[in-house]
């Protein structure tokens, strides 16, 4: 008589062991294409020149000692420090207008049954898809007209062209998301229409606030275009511009310096982003639930 073989069923934690391998295994593929360009800067920052432009080797390990030369070349030759200084100012203010600005507008457009309002928002959000190489031409007049050419203080005037539109239409769905029940409630306790805003949606807001402030914080930094139109004096340059023209002369790419200050700002940049990174989820779900 044949004997049959008894095989034990899988245990609950082997199987969670192999799940969680297979989908470590499916996202290191995406991991490895997300972390090989800061790779590529860091080593790029550190290798001497020679070692830069070597044919012969494998490029992407050191083949000559490691060097800071690079970083100081960007800290001491070039206006790197201002850079940043004005990078972040600009990026602060024009969240800040953005912020005054798109909150106010996009509660009216949620709450407060203005005619044409659903429209009117949609209207307001198209007039972010406008492409930015057509709006330079007027907004160069308005920013001569102020007086502010070769400033960073024209980039504040301008950025908030294209961070109002899409974070109004943003906090107006989010805005939409809140019962308007705890509104009323609020009213009932005393609260005016400007004291439940501020005392009971705005703190329930809080991911579409952020998620507005990272939108209009990153595209201010990110920014090349604009930047180019307007600011041309190097100390009053923001990274993305000064980096770009101060470190390429001619056919001259400062490699090591160039991969050096795109790092330097750009990874902080990059852990600070994670670290709102479900606020900003959040933000950005709540307000497709209309």
């Amino acid at each position: 008589m044949a004997t049959v073989a008894y095989r034990a069923p899988r245990s609950h934690p082997s199987k969670e062991i192999r799940r969680h391998t297979l989908i470590y295994l499916g996202l290191l593929p995406f991991l490895l294409i997300a972390v090989f360009p800061i790779f590529w800067m860091l080593i790029t920052a550190l290798k001497q020149d020679p070692d830069l432009y070597r044919m012969d080797v494998v490029p992407f390990w050191f083949h000559l000692p490691p060097t800071w030369r690079h970083f100081d070349f960007l800290f001491h030759n070039t206006f790197y420090k201002d850079w940043i200084v004005n990078t972040m100012s600009i990026s602060f203010w024009v969240s800040a207008i953005t912020l005054l600005t798109a909150v106010p507008a996009g509660y009216a457009l949620a709450r407060l049954r203005l005619p044409g309002a659903e429209n009117l928002g949609i209207g307001i959000f198209m007039t972010y898809l406008v492409p930015a190489i057509i709006l330079f031409i007027p907004l160069a007049r308005v920013v001569s007209t102020l007086d502010l050419q070769d400033s960073w203080w024209s980039l504040v005037v301008v950025y908030p062209t294209f961070t109002i539109p899409f974070c109004t239409w943003l906090l107006m769905g989010f805005f939409k998301t809140v019962p308007v029940e705890i509104e009323e409630a609020a009213m009932v306790d005393g609260c005016g229409q400007l004291g439940a805003l501020c005392r009971i949606v705005l703190p329930v807001s809080w991911p579409g606030i952020i998620t507005s402030v990272i939108f209009s914080f990153t595209l201010s930094m990110q920014d090349f275009l604009y930047s180019l139109a307007f600011v041309s004096i190097s100390e009053q340059k923001p990274v993305p511009l000064g980096v770009a023209t101060e470190l390429i002369r001619g056919d001259v790419f400062f490699w090591g310096s160039l991969m050096a200050g795109a790092l330097l700002v750009g990874v902080p940049v990059a852990i600070i982003y994670n670290l709102f990174l479900d606020k900003f989820i959040t933000g950005i779900t709540g307000a497709a639930i209309r």
